[in-house]
């Protein structure tokens, strides 16, 4: 899969994607990513990307020019935006949808992505309805620039592609994948400081392992973020854990 960045400080971006599984990914040919910079598509000669906002106003925005120029030049495509471009261009801002483990996997089907990072006050509102084809936030709060957010979308949607990661089922397991926070970790000692590691996990009964991770899991998931749990169809094995776990909560409770 190939991942196209757009960004106006490509500095940003390269010492990520230069470490650990993406360099890997990169090195096997399974990923590749560009990063381009907008200012290299620019006709005048100080290479101007922003400008003052129509109306007045604090800030800069982001001109239309430089982005559809560096956009349409790297995909190959003429007249973005009238046209299906084959391609997600994906605008990272707060006022998109949020990013989901579903969502990368929506996007982990298309075998490219374009990542357009905004900066100043954001970009102008001809990018948003004729370049774009998807907007993606990463979260309820305002960042410098969209360049974490590409990172975070780049990471989280290679590591679902096939042999990204060491283990081939590594994803499966990973918190939001099932629906579920991932269970507890344990490695050696078996004992720490006076700290054990469940027995469950040294008894090398493969069905009581993921079953006491599944149960963790569930556990974990009721006590972080109960509100997964309304999108998930739970047996009634899992539905009769929950009540023992919420028993377990109401019986540990002060006396008022």
């Amino acid at each position: 899969m190939r991942f196209d960045i757009f960004t106006l400080f490509p500095e940003i971006c390269t010492p990520y994607l230069n470490e650990s599984i993406l360099k890997r990914a990169q090195a096997a040919g399974l990923v590749e990513v560009a990063v381009h910079n907008p200012r290299d598509y620019t006709e005048d000669k100080h290479r101007v990307t922003d400008d003052l906002p129509y109306g007045g106003g604090g800030g800069m925005v982001m001109k239309p020019e430089p982005i559809f120029a560096a956009v349409e030049a790297v995909l190959g495509i003429r007249a973005a935006g009238q046209d299906d471009p084959g391609v997600p261009i994906v605008l990272l801002t707060p006022q998109g949808r949020p990013f989901t483990q579903a969502v990368a996997q929506e996007l982990a089907r298309h075998p490219r992505l374009a990542l357009i990072c905004g900066r100043y006050e954001g970009f102008d509102e001809r990018i948003r309805q004729h370049l774009a084809t998807d907007e993606i936030s990463i979260g309820d709060y305002v960042l410098t620039g969209g360049e974490l957010g590409a990172l975070v979308i780049v990471d989280a949607v290679a590591r679902l592609l096939p042999g990204v990661l060491g283990d081939p089922t590594g994803a499966e397991d990973d918190s939001f994948a099932s629906g579920l926070l991932e269970y507890p970790h344990y490695t050696r000692p078996a004992e720490f400081r006076g700290w054990t590691v469940p027995e469950a996990l040294l008894s090398g009964d493969h069905a009581r392992i993921a079953q006491w991770r599944r149960r963790e899991a569930l556990r974990r998931t009721f006590l972080r973020r109960p509100d997964l749990l309304f999108n998930l169809e739970l047996s009634e094995a899992d539905k009769r854990w929950l009540g023992q776990v919420a028993e377990e909560i109401v019986a540990t409770r002060p006396a008022s």
